[in-house]
């Protein structure tokens, strides 16, 4: 399906959303629940998978949606058509605080591998696939799972990583060893595999997880600081109704530290 070639334009910089600008007749498609805002004109159509395969027939669209239920996303997705005379815009925000990374497809091979849900929008003709980790200790251990998201075509497709954002490319076997977690996307010439600390002591008191993912090249990966796991955990620690602590308990003498003493006068 020929791809849709738009134009487009990111604002802000900790909670970034980006703004795609559509000719008459053009389209984006957009995970369900990230659309900002849009213009007069465009109208919003919810198909099953991902758009790319509505005239193939009832069993390609099928297909499509089988494929994004295996990534653990909706069954059906949201696209944008432009059906006015004149440009239109619609805009799509990033789901937590960090960075939206805009990717030609066409300038990496035609083909990204990507983490289940760092798929923000992209061009209408974008077909979004499963990828599967050909090695089991990647997909028992690989902390994304088994199940990788795949963007082929030759159109523009938008990514979004969680706090700051690490764009490097690696040379002929050059090997980086990452958080399982804070990998984002890769080309699909990137040998992805899952290495033991080595060290039980390491492995049980470090902190880090048993595992690191492996990344060697050549090709380009893309990396996040703050994965949404690690995000939500720390939130989950902190809140008083799970048994964390509230800022103010940090003091001895703080208003939280008094509340909590008047509060258990009762037990």
């Amino acid at each position: 399906m020929a791809m849709d070639v738009i134009d487009y334009e990111i604002f802000g910089s900790e909670m970034q959303f980006v703004e795609v600008e559509l000719d008459p007749g053009e389209a984006a498609i957009g995970e369900a629940g990230v659309m900002m805002y849009m213009q007069d004109g465009i109208q919003m159509d919810t198909v099953f998978g991902d758009g790319s395969q509505q005239t193939s027939g009832f069993m390609g669209k099928l297909l499509g949606a089988g494929k994004r239920l295996l990534t653990g996303e909706s069954l059906f997705t949201t696209v944008f058509h432009n059906e006015s005379s004149g440009k239109r815009r619609v805009a799509f925000a990033a789901p937590y605080p960090g960075k939206i990374v805009p990717v030609q497809l066409t300038d990496i091979g035609g083909t990204l591998i990507c983490q289940k849900d760092s798929f923000l929008c992209a061009a209408k003709g974008v077909s979004l696939g499963i990828a599967f980790q050909k090695k089991i200790g990647t997909g028992l251990f690989g902390g994304e799972g088994f199940i990788m998201q795949k963007l082929d075509g030759d159109g523009m497709a938008f990514i979004h990583a969680g706090g700051t954002l690490h764009e490097r490319t690696l040379a002929p076997g050059e090997t980086l060893r990452v958080d399982t977690g804070c990998v984002v996307a890769f080309q699909p010439s990137v040998d992805f595999d899952i290495q033991f600390v080595g060290k039980i002591k390491s492995a049980v008191f470090g902190g880090e997880g048993l595992f690191f993912a492996t990344l060697s090249g050549p090709g380009k990966i893309w990396l996040q600081s703050l994965p949404l796991s690690r995000l939500a955990n720390r939130i989950v620690m902190s809140a008083p109704a799970t048994g964390g602590r509230s800022a103010d308990q940090s003091s001895l003498l703080g208003a939280g530290a008094l509340g909590g003493i008047l509060g258990s006068s009762d037990d």
